[in-house]
């Protein structure tokens, strides 16, 4: 079986205006790479469905879904914070974003295929259950998990968010939830500027200084992750891949490369072999400079090829 890549043309339809970074080239971006890389002919492509309400209002709630639904626009934009806007097609798009991500979870747990990356926007972990900032609409990443305990019935789920940003949105959502173990790694004191205590004993924070690199976090993925990880034994991992921590992106500044993110997909890699036959779900979140981006990706996606 082949690792299931789920994508969609609708996400490339959301657009926040000229020049902002979230936008639909950091999807071309990947596939012209992962084109040229052969990684495409060793993947089975699907294309995401749009999240039933069903599915979205597992992880949020019923208002805050109907103030999107009211803030589409029939032409041009419509703000919903300082960085985020929608045009006519954003909807459509967040919504495939997390259909993706659930139907990613049904193939993966069925047997369809042994793990999946979601390659979509808009992003999700900053999308909490009251509403969305920070370029996300719907947790597309919580969608998944919230598939697997409700439809599947899985008892432990681990989701681990590594972006240069905390996923705040996903904390919002899961802390407390014994069925979640939930691992966040992140550049302190950037947005959304969250202190350093978790907030539940299922919530395992690793935030990282400016310009400490790689290093600190391969050493801070071990003594924290590693070990709640193994303990925990999830059934299911759950990924929030954010590539914006690269050293070649603006974003941030921690430094990594795309050794780093090959490094860290393979331990997780090795949890999920251990603990759950290798099943992995993988959501694209953050990454702003398109050629760090799409290799920083095509690094994690050859893990999950290869595996």
């Amino acid at each position: 079986m082949l690792t299931a890549y789920l994508s969609h043309p609708d996400c490339e339809r959301h657009v926040m205006g000229p020049d902002h970074p979230e936008c639909p080239e950091r999807l071309a971006a990947l596939n012209d790479h992962l084109l040229i890389k052969g990684l495409l002919d060793c993947v089975q492509p699907v294309d995401a469905p749009e999240a039933t309400d069903a599915q979205l209002l597992r992880v949020h709630d019923a208002a805050w879904l109907y103030r999107l639904q009211d803030l589409i626009p029939t032409e041009g934009y419509a703000r919903l914070d300082a960085d985020t806007l929608v045009n006519p097609f954003t909807l459509r798009a967040a919504r495939r974003a997390a259909g993706a991500a659930a139907h990613a979870v049904d193939l993966v747990l069925s047997g369809q295929a042994p793990n999946a990356f979601c390659a979509v926007r808009p992003p999700g972990h900053h999308a909490g259950r009251h509403g969305g900032s920070g370029f996300c609409f719907f947790n597309n990443a919580s969608v998944a998990v919230a598939q697997a305990l409700s439809e599947h019935g899985l008892q432990r789920v681990a989701l681990v968010d590594f972006d240069v940003h905390h996923g705040d949105g996903s904390e919002d959502i899961w802390a407390g939830d014994e069925r979640v173990l939930l691992c966040s790694s992140y550049q302190a004191d950037l947005f959304p500027f969250r202190d350093a205590s978790p907030p539940a004993a299922n919530v395992v924070l690793a935030p990282l200084p400016a310009r400490s690199g790689g290093p600190a976090m391969r050493a801070a993925i071990e003594t924290h992750w590693l070990p709640a990880l193994a303990r925990f034994a999830p059934e299911l991992i759950v990924v929030s891949a954010g590539f914006d921590a690269h050293r070649e992106d603006d974003m941030g500044n921690l430094g990594w490369s795309e050794a780093d993110y090959l490094w860290l997909s393979q331990q997780l890699l090795a949890q999920a072999q251990a603990s759950c036959g290798g099943r992995i779900v993988s959501c694209l979140e953050g990454g702003y400079s398109l050629s760090a981006l799409a290799r920083s990706a095509a690094a994690h996606l050859r893990v999950l090829v290869e595996a």
